[in-house]
């Protein structure tokens, strides 16, 4: 099980600010897959995967980075500042 999060107008889209997803998805990329297979609601939030940003137990990673004991996944798309 992962802790997966979710912020801004991702979690808008999705409709929760986190779940707990049972998966074998070796990576990132893999996982984000099986979520859009979900529901329509997964598909609009993950339409567009160059808008958003991944981080792996709290540390910024990439599409393909493998799960592997990886205990939270978070999403959220990129934070400008001002």
């Amino acid at each position: 099980m992962i802790d997966v999060l979710y912020f801004a107008w991702v979690r808008e889209r999705i409709g929760l600010p986190r779940e707990r997803v049972e998966t074998s998805a070796p990576t990132v990329s893999a996982l984000v897959d099986e979520l859009r297979a979900r529901e329509a609601r997964y598909e609009a939030a993950f339409a567009d995967t160059s808008a958003l940003k991944v981080a792996l137990d709290q540390e910024l990673a990439e599409w393909d980075a493998p799960l592997d004991g990886v205990r939270e996944v978070a999403f959220f798309p990129p934070m400008t500042g001002g």
